[in-house]
């Protein structure tokens, strides 16, 4: 190639470009530190895993692997019809939600675009607005002393809006934060957007909101047409490992998204274990109570160590140290607890650690107990 670099061939944006930061597997820990028995609460995965039904689903669809899967998710599709009172047509499939933010930033941004999201927001939002080489718009948070601390503030983001915004992401509840808004406040925002700005609710953890009023998008689908609502079946379904997620939005905006999206992003042993999940309302319902139970065990067990824990109608709590928290989360790594460190959002001094079993939340609090010396 002579004197040209490849850094040289690549998209500017790209070039710049940070990657996703994943929770650290199980298997490099052990490879690391030569740590057993170790239990991972940083990736907001269900403890539980799949429910039987998708289970069961799962190893009969592994005969057909060898078969490419129905492309457009059909049964799949048909079960969230139902569960949501909308057609097909105005279904995206994604492989994993995050497949359905990367394709939004694809079809809606460009250069002269921008994309508007708040202080501390899920990284693939700003990662996907960069590789497009979008102009990425950031809302302030609201305040660490607020009674939502560090959550949207819906007013910071609505005076960023332009004739020149595409796209707004709002996860609710948020991750990292575990924050929340309820139905008249995000329903006035959206409203007050101009048809000009798409609007991308990210309801990832929607299910684990039930005990507080936090607003569910989808809901307006039929009123707003410039509605995106995102949902997955990684967290209370249990299936982070296979990938599979989905848009609702009116028709328009979903055949723009079909049209650009993978022919079979979406595998066969993922779609049919979806559309069991959808059959298995009790697994949820243990998902979410086992939750509850954990989550106040948790925020208990860290209030007592002296910690300051964030509200979260999400799976996991949002813990502020008060110091730097790199080294506590390396100290919780050799004891073999993997929590979530989130300096890369900006939030240096916080550890967001997933709920899981009973066992595993004990685990967690005597250990950091060790760790800080308390």
């Amino acid at each position: 190639m002579g004197n040209t670099r490849i850094d040289d061939l690549v998209a500017p944006p790209v070039r710049r470009l940070q990657p996703y930061i994943p929770g650290k597997p199980i298997a490099e820990l052990e490879r690391e530190y030569g740590v057993q028995n170790i239990i991972k609460l940083a990736s907001n995965e269900n403890p539980l895993g799949p429910g039987t039904r998708a289970r069961a689903a799962m190893s009969a669809a592994i005969a057909e692997t060898g078969l490419y899967p129905d492309g457009s998710g059909f049964e799949l599709k048909r079960e969230l019809s139902r569960r949501h009172g909308i057609a097909a047509e105005w279904i995206t499939l994604g492989n994993g939600s995050n497949d359905i933010l990367v394709l939004l930033a694809e079809a809606f941004l460009t250069g002269d675009t921008e994309a508007i999201y708040s202080q501390y927001c899920f990284a693939v939002y700003p990662i996907a607005v960069q590789a497009v080489g979008a102009i990425a718009k950031v809302a302030a948070a609201r305040p660490a002393h607020d009674s939502m601390p560090l959550g949207h503030d819906l007013g910071a983001m609505a005076a960023l809006v332009t004739p020149r915004t595409r796209l707004v992401f709002i996860a609710n509840p948020n991750n990292p934060t575990g924050t929340w808004l309820d139905s008249p406040a995000l329903l006035k925002f959206l409203r007050g957007l101009p048809d000009s700005a798409i609007a991308v609710v990210d309801e990832a953890y929607f299910e684990y909101s039930r005990d507080v009023e936090c607003a569910d998008a989808s809901e307006w689908l039929r009123d707003l047409p410039n509605l995106v609502v995102v949902r997955t079946f990684s967290k209370a379904h249990g299936l982070a490992g296979l990938r599979v997620g989905y848009a609702l939005s009116q028709p328009q905006i979903a055949e723009t998204l079909n049209r650009l999206r993978q022919p079979f992003n979406v595998n066969s042993v993922a779609l049919a274990a979806a559309t069991a999940a959808l059959n298995d309302p009790d697994h949820v319902d243990k998902t979410v109570a086992l939750n509850r139970a954990g989550s106040k065990t948790l925020r208990s067990g860290l209030v007592q160590l002296g910690l300051k824990v964030l509200p979260s109608a999400a799976n996991f709590v949002l813990v502020d140290l008060g110091h730097a928290a790199a080294s506590v989360y390396e100290g919780m790594l050799k004891r073999g607890v993997i929590i979530r460190p989130v300096g890369n959002y900006g939030l240096p001094n916080h550890l967001r650690i997933t709920t899981g079993t009973t066992e595993q939340n004990q685990r967690t609090l005597d250990a950091l107990t060790a760790v800080l010396g308390r």
